[in-house]
């Protein structure tokens, strides 16, 4: 993931600036976000990944799927991607947009993981620690993650706060 990202950031962070310069960042998020869907999909992959069908046949399939999706100028990324070879960036792409989008507008993206669900008043605790912690409003996405055993686990783009039972154990483990 972390040589993806940097392959991807320079056109995360270009397709960014064009979206803020045209004043069109949600319409950008949205046509990144289809695109990653539809280059991740099992069959796309295989075409994709087959040597015999041309970048111009694979750039002319994607259109054709995604022609009501995208715009010109998201189109225009989708062919300097496919013409570098760099169409496998396009869902780590996506996902640094929306960092550069988060940033923009003042917010963070959160993963909650927990040993148990949270109810709604443990879940508002939990964001609102964050919020002081990362100063920022967050946009938490929570999950259940048995293998915790109990506390939380978040993570922030490249930030982790491991406040875990597990994690602790393996802090533990390692200082001794």
């Amino acid at each position: 993931m972390t040589e993806l990202a940097t392959l991807a950031r320079p056109y995360a962070e270009a397709a960014f600036k064009r979206a803020k310069e045209t004043g069109n960042t949600g319409a950008w998020s949205e046509s990144l976000q289809f695109l990653s869907a539809v280059v991740q999909d099992a069959s796309m992959t295989v075409i994709v990944d087959n040597p015999r069908i041309s970048k111009v046949k694979v750039q002319q399939l994607i259109l054709d799927i995604c022609h009501e999706k995208i715009d010109e100028e998201v189109g225009n990324l989708l062919k300097l991607l496919i013409e570098n070879g760099k169409l496998k960036l396009l869902p780590t792409l996506s996902a640094l947009y929306e960092e550069c989008k988060a940033n923009d507008e003042g917010y963070v993206n959160v993963e909650l993981f927990s040993a148990y669900a949270l109810n709604k008043t443990e879940q508002s605790k939990y964001v609102a620690m964050l919020e002081k912690h990362l100063h920022k409003k967050v946009n938490a996405v929570v999950s259940v993650d048995k293998s915790l055993i109990g506390g939380i686990l978040a993570k922030a783009g490249d930030i982790v706060i491991d406040g875990s039972v597990s994690g602790q154990l393996q802090q533990l483990a390692k200082r001794l």
